[in-house]
């Protein structure tokens, strides 16, 4: 069987987003390993509690050789406008998560709003990563 056990996320800097992650997101830090013999390159992940079977690696954008230096441009660029990718969080109680949330200084793009498939809102990490956080409706898909 294949499962998804990691997904990336490119980040502008990765004690910033430690910081998001972890202090506004809640989120806990699963592996922080810095490998000297790679340029001392920087595993970070994190992911919420609870949920073991998955995480995020908050990835700093590489220069040369691995990206070249126009590439890292359009990558920020993207990222700066929300279209490097989303991540869609589920929750229990959408307005209760975004006072939370809101509470711990996370600014969000979208109050929740009701659709047609729940509730849902949306915000940005600190490097322009795009979020959605959506209380799916019960009998959605079903």
């Amino acid at each position: 069987m294949i499962r998804i056990g990691t997904v990336q996320l490119w980040v502008h800097d990765q004690d910033v987003a430690l910081e998001f992650y972890t202090r506004k997101l809640g989120f806990e830090v699963r592996s922080d390993v810095t490998v000297p013999e790679l340029a001392n390159f920087r595993w970070l992940t994190v992911a919420p509690p609870g949920q073991d079977d998955v995480a995020i690696v908050l990835m700093a954008i590489p220069g040369p050789p691995v990206m070249d230096e126009a590439t890292g441009r359009q990558m920020r660029d993207l990222m700066a406008k929300g279209f490097a990718g989303t991540v869609f969080l589920t929750t229990e109680d959408c307005q209760a998560s975004y006072e939370e949330l809101s509470g711990r200084g996370v600014e969000f793009t979208e109050k929740p709003e009701e659709r047609p498939y729940g509730i849902d809102s949306g915000f940005r990490d600190p490097s322009g990563n795009s979020f959605r956080l959506t209380q799916v409706r019960e009998d959605f898909g079903s």
